[in-house]
Parts: structure tokens; C-alpha cells; sequence
């Protein structure tokens, strides 16, 4: 994002060099009074949102072509926007004849620079990685660390341990099992190693040589756990790898008197403003659900929320009236077939949610957080996920970080690896990372993406 705010910055200079030649650049006034650095910043933090807003920013990986086509399509977008609020805020002349050169330089330069950060990351080294471990965690590892593009590292093997069995990497074949008569500093340094990630679980009992990690550490190797190295690289706190010593000793799980004063300023005027521009296609949706089908158009259901409190959240109905008549609370499936017709488009398209903005104002909810889960759910699932509770120790989110980064969840299997997202997003909860996930949202909301 940086880079492209830099590259529409410098768009807008050389297109008013273009047009008015040296004087706009040394006196950073363009012709009529606008600042030239005001319409250029303006320029560049519009198509940094709008890139944003396609997803371009997400980790997931995109075929060339959808690359392509979202980055045309932000650009146009972004163009529209910049034009208009140029003819709004400075004069109408300056924007006709600012907006073609701007945006031409904006391409050329998107072109160029990631062309040349392509060449430049396949011709670069990737940071070599040595995995400490055999097991089934090390393996993952190593298959984890092959198949994610965002996080590059080049495997040089894995090191088993004293009591490790290298047995069963060996047959997986992920990654070479190397020996160190010298012991694993000495294995550091003869294969030029950058970072550690120790995946082994249980490290009690000399299974991992301790003093060798210091000493890595000291010559400046980075060496992680299983948990710092999921939190890193996945933005997840895997709970199969956590323990209590961790939560308690480690940094953030900070809910601080400041923090939540941002927060809860944050939430009333960003549900207002939703609230006034969401009201139309809140009318529209109010209309089509009380023709697609019988029965109420708001659905009221009780929820789990701060400190395990329940409340009753308020959502578009987008179900049969009888979907749940025996009264026993199910899951939702994807493709369910207790969804109506307009409950299936306004689900994807999040319209179901609206509603909830109306929660966020009276203070049961927040626009960012873990998903609020039904009492008979939460105590099944209580049971079932380790530190479960420590999601309810903020407000439950309209939206949130694992809804952004995991697509869907009907199953216990799913809501563990979506609570990894949460307790993500609970440690590091900040007004920038709130920020971050509604971002991702539009881009969601925008490409249908999830469920």
C-alpha cells in the first residue's frame, strides 16, 4: 500500500509538470490557488483505498488476470473519485486537466514497479529457514512454509532432536533430515541459516538443545515457536500450540481504559455514517424479504457477548420461518436449504447484517470483533476449544478478523480455526487493525467472497 501511495503521489507531480511545467513543481501551487501537494495527496490516499477495496492488499493469491482486472478496475474507480473531488475542492479546470496525465503516469508506474518487485523477488535469496523437529508439527511446518507465497522461505531441512524419530519425515520426503554431529550452531552455520522455528510441542526433558537456540540467537538467527511462527506468518494463534504460560507472560490481551474509549468512539461514528448511507438498500432489502416469502422481516436471536452476557442481536431474516420448528439450534451450511431466495444474495452480500449496526450503537456490539456465537453453541464449544472464553473479553463484531481471513465455518472443526483468528485479533486488537479488517470487508462484500 505504501508503494502505490508513493507511486499516485509522484503520478500527480509529473502530470502537473507535464501540464504547467517547472513553476508547479517549485512553487507547489497549481494555476487558479489549489496546493499542488493537497491534490496530489488527495489522488494518492483515494486509489490506495480503492485498491484496498478490491482486495489487492489480502494475502490470498490471485491469477494474474484477476490481478489485472481488479487493479483496471480500482484505477477507474479511483480516477472517478479523484475527479470529482478535485472539481469539488480545488477548481473544475485543474481537474480535466490533471486527471488523464495522473492517472496514465499512476499505470505506468503500477506497470514498472511491480514488474521490477517480481524480478527482483525471483532473483533475490529467500531467508533460509531450519525446522527443529520431526514430528507431525515440524512436517506442517515445512508443508505450510512451501504453499504460502506471502511469507517466502527457502526450507534447508529439519534438525530431529534428541528424542525425535526421523522417521516419519524421512518417509514424507518434505524437506532433507540433516545430522549435526557438532550440534545445531554448528549446523547454523554451515548451512547459513536465518531463522529457527522450533516445532516441537513438548520441549521439556532435553528434547531441545536450549543452550545451542542461544546461542543462534546471539549471532543473531531468529528463533521462533510454533506459536510465534503461526502468529507470523498465518495471523493466527494456533491453540494447538499455545499454553497458558504464553497468554499470560506474552505481550498484548491489552483491553486498556484508552483503547476502548477509541473504540467505542470508533464504533458510534462509523455505525452513524453507515447507518445514513446504508438506509436505502436497508429499505430495499426490507421490501424484497416481505415479498420473497412469509413471516417477519427482522429476526431477533440470542447471542453471546461481552464477558459471556447474552443480548439479542437483530439481523435481516434470511431463512424459512420454520427453520429451526423442533427448536434444537443447528449450524448453517453452505448451500442451506432453509434459505430463501433473497436471504441467499442479501448472506453474501453481508445485507443480513445491517441490522446490527443498531446493536453497535447502543453498546452490545462493536463494528470489529469475534462473531457472536448462540449460548447452546458457546457451551458446546467451550467444552471443546481450549481458552474459548478469552473471545468474549471484547464486544462481538458486526465484522471481523476471522469472518476476513477464514470463509466459512459450520462445524466445530471450523469454529476452531476461526477462534485462531479470533484470539489474532484479541491480542492485537488496535484501532488500526480494526481499520485493516473493515477494509478487507468491502473487498468481501465486493467479490462474494466467503459466505
Amino acid at each position: 500500500m505504501l508503494l502505490d501511495v508513493v507511486i499516485a503521489f509522484s503520478a500527480v507531480m509529473l502530470a502537473a509538470f507535464s501540464v504547467y511545467g517547472a513553476s508547479s513543481l517549485t512553487g507547489l501551487y497549481l494555476p487558479e490557488g489549489p496546493s499542488l501537494l493537497l491534490v496530489a495527496a488527495e489522488f494518492a490516499l483515494v486509489m490506495a483505498l480503492t485498491h484496498a477495496f478490491v482486495g489487492l492488499y489480502r494475502p490470498q493469491r490471485l491469477a494474474t488476470g484477476a490481478v489485472v482486472r481488479r487493479t483496471v478496475f480500482a484505477v477507474a474507480c479511483g480516477g472517478a473519485v479523484s475527479y470529482a473531488l478535485w472539481g469539488f475542492t480545488t477548481y473544475t479546470k485543474v481537474a480535466d486537466e490533471l486527471i488523464f496525465g495522473s492517472l496514465l503516469y499512476l499505470l505506468a508506474g503500477i506497470l514498472l514497479l511491480r514488474g521490477v518487485a517480481r524480478v527482483v523477488r525471483a532473483l533475490a535469496e529467500a531467508p533460509r529457514v531450519l525446522v527443529v523437529g520431526a514430528g507431525p508439527e515440524a512436517i506442517s511446518v515445512v508443508q505450510d512454509l512451501a504453499a504460502a507465497h506471502h511469507f517466502r522461505r527457502e526450507v534447508v531441512g529439519m534438525y530431529p532432536g534428541l528424542h525425535c524419530d526421523p522417521a516419519g519425515a524421512s518417509v514424507a520426503g518434505v524437506a532433507p533430515v540433516l545430522d549435526a554431529p557438532q550440534g545445531l550452531a554448528e549446523l547454523v552455520d554451515r548451512q547459513r541459516v536465518n531463522e529457527v522455528i522450533v516445532a516441537v510441542r513438548e520441549q521439556r526433558g532435553g528434547g531441545v538443545p536450549m543452550d545451542e537456540l542461544l546461542a543462534c540467537r546471539i549471532r543473531g538467527v531468529r528463533v521462533l515457536d510454533l506459536a510465534a511462527y503461526y502468529e507470523r506468518a498465518r495471523s493466527e494463534v494456533r491453540i494447538d500450540s499455545l499454553k497458558a504460560s504464553w497468554l499470560v507472560y506474552g505481550d498484548g490481551f491489552v483491553q486498556g481504559p484508552l483503547r476502548q474509549a477509541a473504540k467505542r468512539t470508533f464504533d458510534i461514528l462509523s455505525s452513524s455514517l453507515l447507518l445514513l448511507l446504508a438506509s436505502p438498500v436497508m429499505l430495499l432489502a426490507m421490501l424484497a424479504i416481505r415479498l420473497d416469502s412469509p413471516g417477519p422481516v427482522l429476526y431477533r436471536q440470542e447471542r453471546v457477548g461481552l464477558g459471556g452476557r447474552s443480548f439479542m442481536c437483530i439481523k435481516f431474516r434470511s431463512m424459512r420461518t420454520d427453520a429451526e420448528k423442533d427448536g434444537v439450534a443447528r449450524w448453517a451450511t453452505k448451500n442451506d436449504s432453509r434459505v430463501t431466495r433473497v436471504g441467499a444474495f442479501i448472506r453474501k452480500t453481508r445485507i443480513d447484517e445491517l441490522p446490527q449496526l443498531i446493536s453497535v450503537l447502543k453498546g452490545e456490539m462493536s463494528m470489529v470483533g469475534p462473531r457472536p456465537e448462540r449460548p447452546s453453541f458457546v457451551a458446546q464449544l467451550r467444552e471443546q476449544i481450549p481458552f474459548y472464553d478469552l473471545r468474549h473479553s471484547v464486544k462481538p463484531g458486526v465484522t471481523g478478523w476471522a469472518q476476513v481471513r477464514y470463509s466459512y465455518g459450520a462445524s466445530v472443526e471450523d469454529a476452531r480455526r476461526k477462534h485462531q483468528y479470533d484470539l489474532y485479533y484479541v491480542k492485537h486488537n488496535s484501532l488500526l487493525l480494526d481499520m485493516l479488517v473493515l477494509l478487507e470487508t468491502v473487498s468481501v462484500v465486493l467479490f462474494r467472497e466467503g459466505q
